[in-house]
C-alpha cells in the first residue's frame, strides 16, 4: 500500500506537467501562426504597391512608356528616409518628370467635396481635377512611406495625415496641388461644401496652397460652385468664409459664386 500511495502524487504531478507543457505549446503555436499570417499580409500589401503604381500609370490614357522611370524617381523622394522628414520639395524631380498639362478653362479644384466632384467629372468630360492627371490618378487613395536604413516601400506603419507635417503622402499631395495650381489658366472652377461651417478654410490644401498659387496673369475668373442642402441657410451671398476667399485672390482674378443644391 505504501508503494501505491507514493505513486499517486507522482502520477498527478505528471498529468499537471503534461497539461502545462501542452498549454504552452498551444500558445506558442498560435503566436507563430499569427506572426506568419501577419507577415504574409504585410508583405503582400507592400509587394502590391509597385505593381499597382505601374499598372495605374500604364492604364492612364494608354500610356505605355516611361512608367518605370516615373516609379524610380517617385521612390527616391522617400525611400530610406525618416517618414516624418519628407518635405514637399522631395517631390520636385517627380513633378519635373511627369509635369501637369495646362488645360485652360477646364481645371476643377475642390475642398471637402471629393466624392461629389469626381462623380461630376466622371459624368462630364469637360473638367479636370488633380486626381484626373497622371500622378493624381496613380496615387489616389494609396499610402506609402520609407524607413531609415531600408530600401523598401512600406504601406503599413506609415504616419497618418496629421501625425506629422512632412510625411510622404501629405507632402506629395501638397506638392502636386501646388504644381496643379501653377498651370491653371483661363476660367478656373472650385467646388466647395456649403454644408459645413467654413466652406473655404484657409488651412485646407485649397486655401493654404492652391489659391495662393493662382496667377492673375494666367487666370481670369474663379468660379465657385457651392454645394448646399435644400433649404440651407448658407449661400454664396452670406457665407463669411467665401468673403475671405474673395480677399485671398490675386488682383485681377474675378470672383463668381453659384449655389447648387445637392
Amino acid at each position: 500500500m505504501e508503494h501505491e500511495e507514493t505513486l499517486r502524487p507522482m502520477k498527478t504531478r505528471s498529468r499537471r506537467t503534461f497539461r502545462l507543457v501542452m498549454g504552452v505549446c498551444a500558445v506558442l503555436l498560435l503566436m507563430v501562426v499569427l506572426a506568419v499570417v501577419l507577415g504574409l499580409t504585410l508583405s503582400d500589401t507592400t509587394d502590391q504597391f509597385k505593381p499597382t503604381f505601374i499598372a495605374r500609370c500604364e492604364e492612364f490614357k494608354g500610356k505605355r512608356n516611361g512608367c518605370q522611370n516615373i516609379w524610380t524617381v517617385f521612390e527616391q523622394a522617400y525611400v530610406g528616409k525618416d517618414p516624418c522628414n519628407v518635405p514637399m520639395e522631395a517631390y520636385n524631380e517627380l513633378i519635373s518628370t511627369a509635369p501637369f498639362e495646362s488645360t485652360c478653362n477646364r481645371m476643377m479644384f475642390w475642398s471637402k467635396t471629393k466624392d461629389l466632384v469626381h462623380d461630376f467629372t466622371e459624368k462630364r468630360d469637360c473638367f479636370v481635377t488633380l486626381e484626373d492627371t497622371l500622378l493624381g490618378s496613380v496615387l489616389d487613395g494609396l499610402t506609402w512611406c520609407g524607413k531609415e536604413g531600408s530600401s523598401e516601400t512600406f504601406t503599413t506603419g506609415c504616419p497618418e495625415w496629421s501625425d506629422c507635417e512632412n510625411n510622404p503622402v501629405r507632402s506629395f499631395w501638397n506638392r502636386a496641388s501646388a504644381a496643379f495650381a501653377d498651370v491653371a489658366c483661363g476660367d478656373v472652377t472650385a467646388m466647395l461644401n456649403g454644408s459645413i461651417a467654413t466652406p473655404f478654410s484657409p488651412t485646407s490644401i485649397f486655401g493654404s496652397i492652391e489659391v495662393k498659387r493662382f496667377n492673375s496673369t494666367r487666370i481670369k475668373n474663379l468660379n465657385v460652385v457651392l454645394v448646399i442642402q435644400k433649404n440651407a441657410l448658407t449661400n454664396c451671398n452670406n457665407d463669411a468664409s467665401l468673403k475671405d476667399l474673395k480677399k485671398e485672390l490675386a488682383n485681377g482674378i474675378k470672383y463668381n459664386c453659384k449655389d447648387v443644391t445637392k
